[in-house]
């Protein structure tokens, strides 16, 4: 089948489903009647769409971090310490390394090797190996609504068994959970995988179940540009919305330079319901997510914390509805409930000390503001001028071309072309654009920034430049300087 971005027939997501599902034994488990009756019987407060539609109705910001281990009553109890002590408004179950790779052998082993150890062997839970009826123990076990973060290009199988089980959240799409995750995989098989997981959750809100879906943000999470995620996340967001989806959540990942992380995140919402509306799909509820600095860490505890609170303080200032929260043990591997519940409660105290205040608009603000939107207005309609209309075919035909591009991506469909820095004042620029369709307009404020800084420093705006940003808030600074 040609890709194409067409809701898909009800025949054809039939067939897939008793391929899918034939694909491991614990697909047998799933049920469609019996897991929307499960959903039905879920309050509203352990339901994604209904808590965030209320928080951004009544102005509140949620929490919610990242966990996950290999043995199920650990990761039940770890999700309890982060509700209970963190007080954490979205729980996650983060999935482990060999179920993002569909590699559900090694997960059974690796659940083994964590029962002789004592202690998880893996970086997550893997929920397929569980099944239905053991996943959904961990939504039975709490209050709050639980969301699926992994980073697999096909999560087909994931999907079925986990909103099968309860969960009401599920993390990703075919171009974020695919360029900064995996080398190999093409486009068309990820965005053709992602279409099914979407076409599925499409299949539970005709029976009344609205599934959340986020998209991921950061992408790799080293100086992405605002404009490249938020195109990212709204194509992303386009391609959802075409087979169903009732509820999307677009993320961003914190930048640092808080005039640009603020004008990303008004931004953000603005233009995916512009782009949602424009194409049709009005009754589509919109979110916004930020991800606390994805980047490189301290390993300093003490310094750690600073980095969570000015994430939280970024956060308060320029909005959003949900915050994902780091840890004071990022540099150090996986984190403990301790840590999380740390970073929960260091991230809940800036918020609230913060809650009355927000950044003033000024004229860099709405400058900033302005160049993003021309950004991703530049890039989506070369995307859509290059697939003659079609999103998906777009899609495919711009990462060849390097009209959509990530910075510092395994993936061999990205040209890896265009080239991040920051300016001055740590705002993420272009260094290189590589085949990025802007106009010389946008070219030219890249640019200028770009050369104030190399004055500032007397250096020649270099690749040695981006390297020193690239380490630079591990050693205690926003702007990579020359020592």
């Amino acid at each position: 089948m040609a890709l194409e971005n067409r809701k898909w027939e009800q025949t054809l997501l039939e067939e897939s489903r008793r391929q899918v599902l034939a694909g491991w034994p614990t697909g047998r488990e799933v049920d469609l009647e019996d897991a929307m009756n499960y959903h039905r019987s879920l309050g509203q407060e352990r339901i994604s769409y209904h808590k965030l539609r209320r928080g951004q109705q009544e102005g509140v910001t949620f929490l919610q971090p990242r966990a996950g281990v290999a043995l199920l009553d650990e990761h039940i109890n770890l999700l309890n310490s982060l509700e209970h002590q963190g007080a954490a408004d979205f729980l996650p179950t983060t999935i482990d390394s060999y179920t993002r790779l569909n590699r559900y052998q090694e997960a059974d082993r690796g659940i083994e090797e964590s029962k002789a150890a004592g202690r998880s062997m893996l970086n997550g839970l893997p929920a397929v190996n569980y099944g239905v009826k053991n996943c959904r123990r961990i939504v039975a076990a709490t209050g709050v609504p639980v969301q699926i973060r992994h980073g697999t290009p096909d999560a087909r199988l994931l999907a079925e068994i986990t909103l099968a089980a309860g969960f009401t959240d599920f993390e990703g799409g075919g171009i974020s959970y695919n360029i900064p995750y995996a080398k190999n995989i093409s486009l068309q098989q990820s965005l053709s995988d992602w279409q099914y997981v979407d076409r599925l959750c499409g299949l539970y809100a005709e029976g009344g179940i609205i599934i959340n879906r986020e998209m991921f943000g950061p992408l790799t999470g080293t100086l992405v540009p605002p404009f490249i995620s938020h195109a990212v996340g709204i194509i992303e967001a386009l391609l959802a919305a075409e087979q169903g989806v009732r509820s999307i959540a677009v993320g961003y990942g914190q930048g640092g330079n808080l005039i640009q992380d603020t004008a990303a995140l008004r931004t953000l919402r603005r233009l995916a319901r512009h782009y949602l509306d424009r194409f049709g799909y009005q009754d589509v509820f919109v979110s916004t997510v930020f991800h606390q600095w994805m980047g490189g860490f301290p390993q300093d505890e003490a310094r750690a914390f600073g980095v969570i609170a000015w994430g939280a303080a970024t956060a308060a200032l320029a909005g959003v509805d949900k915050v994902i929260v780091k840890t004071p043990h990022e540099a150090l591997g996986v984190p403990t409930a301790e840590a999380n519940v740390a970073g929960l409660l260091c991230t809940r105290q800036v918020m609230r000390m913060l809650a009355e205040q927000n950044v003033q608009a000024t004229q860099r603000l709405a400058d900033e503001e302005q160049v993003i939107e021309r950004e991703v207005g530049e890039v989506i309609a070369a995307v859509l001028d290059l697939g003659e209309g079609d999103l998906a075919a777009g899609v495919v035909r711009s990462f060849a071309a390097g009209v959509l591009d990530v910075p510092f991506a395994p993936s061999r469909c990205a040209k890896g072309a265009m080239m991040p820095v920051r300016d001055l004042r740590g705002a993420i620029r272009l260094l290189h654009p590589g085949n990025l369709p802007l106009s010389r307009e946008t070219l030219d404020w890249h640019r200028l920034k770009i050369e104030e800084r190399g004055r500032e420093e007397r250096r020649e705006p270099d690749f040695r430049m981006v390297i020193d940003d690239i380490y630079a808030i591990s050693k205690g600074m926003l702007v990579g300087k020359p020592r």
